[in-house]
């Protein structure tokens, strides 16, 4: 299977720069998974396309503002930090540009000292492992002196920073934001359990390995990055009787599939736990929890055009997304969405 087997063609200016005014307005392309049909809906329409007693489930990471601008202490060179992975409580796995200015015992300091961070190693990739020195609390000084992480295909600066979360983000620790989960509005929520839908909510911290480019022409040769994931007992419960009943399992998002079919078993009952995952899911894979799936329009060659080529089929997907180009649709993160059911 080759890299080139899922490249298409996307104008630049189909590449959302800034968010909807309202989230639950982007358009929705409903496509079938086994025939390929296509309607042209709203987001707000998912309401119509979901039945009593599904379970929707969704990544309720929530993203840090884990870019941080930093100065060399000893020439005063500007340092652009990104958090990676929390390793231990003050040692983070980071990606620093320029690499070459920091080497092993480097010491960076941002906000004119309120945190400091030294580099105490160089780990795979050139990433380097920095251990931060400051007082209070870290939370509260990331808050303060750190940057939300856009992806690199946006270039216009985020007004609201909270327009990078999902509206039932809660547990900290993600570079990029699961993004297609950012068309929920609070009340379409509430419109959907009102329905009977059950709600369930899984944790995978989305890493930047997520907008790596796929360097090999083979893709079985490509290595994929690992993410940390958490499934309470409460929440696997959920899925396993919706299951159980013949109800079906929405995936909101890429993060929430590799979640769940990272922790199910072959008969797709689904085992509370945490851990690291680096499943890499690509035409061929046989599903074992979930039925239908929302998302948004990936990039091409990318690892997450990849499952949703295996969710449905390549040949589905290449079709819908040369419809979407006529059609106008926005692409990526901001962009609109697709339920594939």
């Amino acid at each position: 299977m080759q890299l080139s087997d899922f490249n298409y063609d996307l104008p630049e200016e189909l590449i959302a720069q800034d968010p909807l005014k309202k989230r639950s307005d982007s358009r929705l392309m409903v496509v079938g998974k086994e025939d390929g049909s296509i309607e042209h809906k709203h987001f707000y329409d998912i309401i119509d396309y979901v039945n009593p007693g599904d379970c929707l489930v969704v990544n309720d990471t929530k993203v840090i503002p884990a870019r941080l601008m930093g100065v060399k202490e000893d020439t005063g060179a500007s340092i652009e930090v990104l958090l990676l992975k929390r390793r231990e409580e003050k040692v983070w796995e980071t990606l620093v540009k320029p690499g070459k200015k920091a080497r092993v015992g480097a010491r960076i300091s941002f906000g004119e000292g309120l945190l400091v961070g030294e580099v105490i190693d160089i780990v795979e990739e050139g990433n380097r492992l920095i251990r931060f020195e400051y007082d209070g609390i870290w939370e509260e000084l990331l808050d303060k002196l750190g940057q939300m992480p856009l992806p690199p295909y946006i270039t216009h600066k985020l007004e609201d920073r909270n327009r990078y979360q999902t509206v039932y983000a809660k547990n900290d620790g993600s570079a990029a934001a699961p993004t297609a989960g950012l068309h929920f509005t609070k009340e379409l929520l509430k419109q959907l359990e009102d329905k009977g839908v059950v709600i369930a909510h899984v944790t995978l911290h989305v890493g930047l390995g997520t907008f790596r480019p796929v360097k090999v022409d083979n893709i079985l040769e490509h290595h994929m990055h690992s993410e940390f994931y958490v499934v309470e007992q409460e929440e696997a419960d959920k899925i396993n009787v919706a299951k159980a009943k013949g109800s079906r399992i929405i995936s909101v998002g890429t993060t929430s599939t590799r979640t769940l079919e990272s922790v199910a078993d072959e008969n797709g009952v689904v085992r509370a736990g945490s851990g690291w995952t680096d499943i890499f899911i690509y035409p061929g894979y046989k599903f074992k929890v979930v039925d239908c799936l929302i998302t948004n329009f990936h990039l091409p060659e990318s690892t997450l055009l990849m499952l949703v080529s295996a969710f449905s089929s390549r040949e589905n997907m290449l079709h819908a997304y040369e419809v979407a180009v006529e059609e106008r649709y926005r692409f990526f993160s901001f962009g609109d969405a697709m339920f594939i059911h």
